[in-house]
Formats: structure tokens, sequence, C-alpha cells
């Protein structure tokens, strides 16, 4: 059985550039859940899509134009929203932020 990680640091991995304006990082995982924190600069967009993980997203810095299954609401600092599975949603960053996601199962794709 491969030991399981326990703790994770700040600034221990690595931040991936996913488009102009917009980087993710992989912080903490198990086979069943995930946590991932997302940057974002003024305007920067995560485009719309959809997956088969449940995800709940944490804003830890900025505000945010949320759309969930049409659904559009702006998220401020400290706010948070769930996105249950197959819904197709997407961000727009009103300002520069951060958000933490977590995701079950973990999302495969991003290790």
């Amino acid at each position: 059985m491969t030991e399981q990680k326990l703790f994770a640091q700040p600034n221990e991995t690595a931040w991936t550039e996913l488009a102009p304006g917009n980087t993710r990082r992989v912080l903490i995982h198990t086979p069943e859940l995930m946590q991932v924190e997302f940057g974002f600069d003024k305007g920067a967009v995560g485009a719309p899509h959809s997956h088969p993980h449940i995800q709940v997203s944490y804003v830890a810095e900025g505000s945010f134009e949320v759309t969930i299954d049409g659904n559009v609401e702006v998220v401020g600092q400290g706010g948070s929203f769930i996105v249950p599975t197959g819904l197709v949603h997407s961000v727009v960053a009103l300002e520069k932020g951060r958000l933490v996601d977590v995701f079950t199962p973990m999302r495969q794709d991003f290790v």
C-alpha cells in the first residue's frame, strides 16, 4: 500500500499556466478527493466546461462572475459555490483572484 500524503506545504507544488492569466496547482489529493488552487488575473476566464466530478469552490481572493447550468451570480472573497456532477460551469474574474476547488473523486486529468 502506498503511503498517503497527509500534509501539503505552501509553494510545494508548481503552478501550471492554463491560458493567459489563468494558472492552476494541485495542492493535495487522495483517489477520492482533490484540492486545487486556481489563480486568475482580472478578466481571465475559466471557460465553460463540465466533468463527472462534484466540485465545491471557495473564493480565497477577488470576485468572480460564476455561471452554473445557466445560473449567474457574482461570488466574492469568502463565498463558495458547488457544481453538481455533469453541469456546465464557468467563471470570469472581475478582479485578480484565487479559487480553491475541491473535487470528488480526484481529477486524474490534473496529475
